[in-house]
């Protein structure tokens, strides 16, 4: 149960990356007839925007399960001390009332740490995938499309099908 409210509380912070990213990439996005764009996007588009999505959630999955280990090895601290002290890391006032020693302090903030190096590092892969590899404008049109096009939204998860075929690569 301890591992469960952990990876939810883990698993959360991870989707964050994904809001912020799609908030990036809608900024720029055209507004046009869906119906329209639908029609006018190509296998090969989609299977670059498949990639870039299923290598974006392979980086989300592989950060989640290091933030998970680290939590996990920590002889000094059980997981359910770690939820406890993590949730009010930022208030002087609690940490002391739950007589928080230096040392979970300091673990907290190297796993808050890692998380937001990895954030990082997932939102500039999936900005240069998307700008470079699929194409701002590709991506935006897909986007818009998957939200809207059931057609689409179809031929996106074969696309997915298929690289979890291949292992992933």
């Amino acid at each position: 149960m301890k591992n469960l409210v952990i990876l939810f509380a883990l698993f959360f912070s991870v989707q964050t990356i994904q809001a912020q990213s799609d908030s990036t990439q809608n900024e720029s996005a055209p507004s046009e007839n869906v119906q329209s764009e639908s029609a006018e996007i190509t296998d090969a588009e989609l299977e670059k925007y498949a990639v870039t999505m299923d290598s974006v959630n392979d980086m989300k999955q592989t950060l989640l399960q290091e933030i998970t280990n680290m939590v996990k090895s920590n002889e000094k601290m059980t997981n359910a001390r770690y939820n406890e002290l993590s949730k009010i890391i930022d208030d002087e006032a609690q940490l002391t009332k739950a007589k928080a020693t230096p040392e979970e302090i300091a673990f907290i903030k190297d796993v808050a740490a890692k998380k937001e190096e990895g954030t990082m590092k997932i939102q500039e892969a999936f900005k240069s995938m998307a700008q470079d590899y699929v194409g701002a404008s590709s991506y935006n049109k897909i986007k818009k499309a998957l939200d809207a096009d059931p057609e689409v939204q179809k031929r996106y998860q074969e696309q997915m099908n298929k690289l979890g075929s291949d292992g992933g690569n």
